[in-house]
């Protein structure tokens, strides 16, 4: 039995949820501890047991567990440690994440962006980083882990059409997420984001480079990281954040902060999406035909009803997460289709010729 201080781990966002798996470990070593991954690298990795952070490499054991899960280790989670010779300390075994945000890289591999998060605020600017499309990503990368999102659009002080865009904003997202504008400098995004900031909550940052995340951070942890504007030529952000890494804030709870994503597909199915736009999917039980593809089909309850560009971006999405789920032999497959299909429209076509 591995015996430890929960209201000292709580600081650093230890739940009940998560000390109860510590019951079912019978073989830990004397003087093994329970920590809380900061940061992530190749071949080691930053732990915090409430007091103090310090690194910790892998043991293979662990290594081979998590490949064969086709997991990895990710901030956030909460590992056993043993120190062995010459005080250096190993990481033994992961408890598994009660939350997992992961996302789908462009050829298709999983990779894990954090662990055990409660709230993903989904950081926008209001310049000419907002974009709607890609805040539905975000919010479909969120809600298939099982994590609350709440929309921060940052640069209020400074943005173009502040009311015009919060308006679009209403319109196109579900109403069971909350948003709000603010400047993401001094006081304020703490005052505001206050109900999401009490002891042991975890929150993790996504956005953009040049969104704010870093500043954000700052305003809610206790942490100083270093930010930066956008670029002059295309107003796109700097890499200030090169890296996950958890942040303790003063309220008690922790913050993930995160690399800016750009190019990535959300590690959801068909299921997940359908929860993320569930407009649609409540929509489409009045449409005439149970497999419409909202296109043009005759007697579509989602044409017109939903804002033509989202339903655009839903498709999209859908496309990535089928194809996602598909095996090697599925690819090839889908493959050999199109290709007896792309042959017979050339056939047909050097007929009419």
């Amino acid at each position: 039995m591995i015996h430890i201080d929960f209201e000292l781990l709580r600081t650093i966002g230890l739940t009940q949820s998560v000390a109860s798996q510590l019951a079912t470990i019978n073989d830990a070593a004397e003087g093994t501890l329970l920590a809380r991954v900061t940061q992530v690298h190749r071949d080691w990795a930053v732990i915090h047991d409430g007091v103090a952070e310090s690194r910790a490499r892998l043991l293979n054991k662990l290594v081979q567990s998590l490949q064969a899960n086709d997991s990895a280790l990710a901030v956030g989670d909460w590992v056993l440690a043993d120190t062995h010779a010459h005080g250096e300390q190993w990481l033994s075994e992961r408890l598994a994440p009660v939350t997992h945000i992961a996302r789908r890289t462009s050829d298709g591999r999983r990779q894990s962006l954090a662990s055990n998060v409660d709230t993903a605020l989904l950081v926008m600017g209001l310049d000419h980083d907002f974009n709607l499309r890609r805040l539905e990503r975000y919010l479909t990368l969120a809600e298939s882990a099982g994590v609350e999102p709440v929309v921060v659009l940052t640069k209020a002080d400074i943005g173009h059409e502040v009311e015009e865009r919060m308006r679009q904003l209403a319109e196109r997202l579900p109403r069971r997420v909350q948003a709000f504008a603010l400047n993401a400098l001094g006081e304020e995004p703490a005052r505001i984001l206050a109900p999401w900031l009490a002891p042991g909550q975890t929150l993790i940052l996504l956005g953009t480079s040049g969104a704010g995340k870093s500043t954000l951070s700052n305003a809610l942890s206790s942490s100083r990281q270093e930010t930066g504007g956008v670029r002059g030529g295309d107003n796109r952000g700097r890499h200030t954040t090169t890296a996950r890494s958890l942040h303790l804030c003063p309220s008690g709870a922790c913050i993930i902060d995160t690399p800016g994503l750009r190019s990535w597909q959300p590690d959801a199915d068909e299921e997940a999406l359908a929860a993320s736009f569930d407009d649609i999917g409540e929509l489409a039980r009045h449409c005439q035909f149970r497999d419409c593809a909202h296109e043009e089909e005759p007697g579509c309850a989602v044409r017109g009803a939903v804002d033509a560009d989202r339903l655009l971006n839903y498709r999209k999405l859908l496309r990535d997460a089928r194809r996602s789920q598909q095996t090697p032999l599925d690819r090839i497959a889908a493959r050999n289709k199109w290709k007896v299909v792309i042959k017979a429209h050339n056939a047909r076509t050097r007929q009419r010729d």
